[in-house]
């Protein structure tokens, strides 16, 4: 159940910021479910390797590993989020220029 309530906030932040900046707004919050599961599938394979070299004995038959592989998950979504952000931001400030301003200096600009 929790894990539905994260996929739901995670998908609708995605949605948002696809909205916001104009893109394909169901394939971004999809893409950031997935992003979630890529990193919870990534987080596994690297808790597995540091427990079978390092023997932390963890148990993989408990309910527990579900919360452990959680910020694994967060940790992908949010950097993604961050990446698209950053990359759609700066990429709306060079839109921004209008067809008059082509051809101009930059100090007149103004």
């Amino acid at each position: 159940m929790l894990g539905l309530i994260f996929l739901y906030f995670i998908g609708k932040y995605f949605y948002k910021l696809a909205e916001t900046y104009n893109e394909k707004k169901w394939l971004f919050a999809v893409l950031g479910v997935a992003t979630y599961y890529l990193g919870t599938f990534l987080g596994g394979i690297i808790l597995a390797l540091l427990d079978e070299f390092f023997y932390l004995g963890i148990n993989w038959d408990s309910r527990a590993t579900n919360f452990i592989f959680l910020p694994f998950g967060l940790a992908t979504a949010y950097l993604f989020y961050y990446l698209l952000n950053r990359n759609w931001s700066k990429r709306q400030e060079k839109e921004v220029l209008s067809i008059e301003d082509i051809g101009k200096n930059g100090s007149e600009q103004l």
